[in-house]
């Protein structure tokens, strides 16, 4: 059977043999893809690690996924430069968040477009410059033309060095509209739908489409995944990065959660928790 859950943290209650580097009792998260929905779990060596000892559980549960997607979005495939225009598209989730706020601690004026004023609201007080909302699609190309005129507007006449996608659909050819010369335009999800894009756009613009494939990424360049790894808990023992929990839910609520997670209306990222205590730090 499956079981839903990519990402965890805990306690180590058993070393398989020829383990080194862990303790039994030491607090470490993990990025298993599935199967962490579950009160114990068994994982290769390599794919655990030990966390900060002033974060919590939950955040630890919470944060890898996301900032580690979005930072390799942005580092490296994006090349995010200081003081450069990045448009996040679908800002207040998961990814999203998580790229608006190392969007501005890597220097970057980050343009937050999300679907209510609610959510950008949200992504301003993560540090946004400023943010728009867009309407719910599908467009047709009267629609398209509209949400370009809306992003092009939010961007500014110079339009955006990065855009980071993380919707797809229609979204994503408006905001291709609104990259500026040389733009690095990054194909984060597709929610929204897979897109289909006018290719004369990219030659127009000079412009990139860059692909974001995080999890392969990490399984070709382990090494460059710890060094990561290292960099964010840098940026959040530093209080540059901090993921927005807007839900914790029991085990036994875990079905209310992935519903509440279907509908499209939860922000940052929700947690099952499996007791009270898993919630506080050591």
């Amino acid at each position: 059977p499956f079981s839903p859950g990519s990402e965890i943290s805990g306690v180590i209650t058993a070393l398989g043999e020829g383990v080194t580097g862990l303790t039994v009792g030491q607090r470490v998260l993990a990025v298993p893809g599935w199967g962490g929905m579950v009160e114990e779990i068994a994982l290769p060596a390599d794919k655990v690690i030990p966390i900060p000892d002033a974060m919590p559980f939950d955040e630890a549960a919470a944060f890898l996924a996301t900032y580690g997607t979005s930072y390799y979005a942005l580092k490296d495939r994006g090349r995010l430069q200081p003081d450069q225009t990045l448009l996040v598209l679908g800002a207040a989730g998961g990814v999203g968040l998580a790229a608006v706020e190392l969007g501005v601690a890597m220097g970057a004026k980050v343009i937050a477009a999300a679907s209510s004023q609610e959510k950008v609201d949200l992504a301003l007080a993560h540090g946004a410059s400023s943010g728009v909302v867009y309407p719910a699609g599908p467009f047709d190309r009267d629609g398209i033309k509209a949400l370009t005129a809306t992003l092009k507007a939010a961007v500014g006449p110079d339009g955006a060095d990065v855009c980071y996608d993380g919707v797809g659909g229609d979204y994503a050819e408006a905001a291709l509209r609104c990259m500026g010369w040389e733009g690095r335009f990054l194909v984060v999800g597709f929610p929204a739908g897979i897109p289909k894009v006018p290719l004369n756009l990219t030659l127009l613009k000079n412009c990139d489409i860059v692909g974001v494939f995080w999890g392969a990424a990490v399984a070709r360049d382990p090494a460059g995944y710890r060094r990561a790894v290292d960099e964010l808990f840098q940026l959040y023992g530093a209080g540059k990065i901090r993921p927005h929990i807007s839900g914790r839910f029991s085990l036994d609520e875990a079905p209310a959660a992935l519903t509440h997670l279907a509908g499209r209306t939860s922000t940052g990222k929700l947690v099952v928790v499996m007791s009270d205590a898993a919630a506080k730090p050591a």
